[in-house]
């Protein structure tokens, strides 16, 4: 005879529960990415161009450069 423990099966509250912090927790990480985002665009906004060219991105370039998305070859022709 197979005997079935109920300590196997896990309360439907707690799993509601941890989805909704793990929600929150994506809310929450997504939102402080966003504001590192916005404050590295905004320093690096402020640089004249001279600084920015020192650095390898053009003043068009700053919002893809904090995203990460540059190509490297791009950056090529600015120089």
């Amino acid at each position: 005879m197979t005997t079935i423990s109920s300590a196997a099966v896990p309360p439907a509250q707690s799993s509601i529960l941890g989805g909704l912090l793990r929600l929150l927790r994506g809310w929450a990480d997504a939102l402080a990415t966003y504001w590192v985002r916005r404050e590295a665009i905004k320093t690096l906004s402020q640089l004249d161009d001279r600084a920015l060219r020192d650095i390898g991105i053009s003043r068009c370039h700053i919002e893809t450069a904090v995203a990460g998305k540059v190509d490297q070859f791009e950056l090529v022709r600015i120089r």
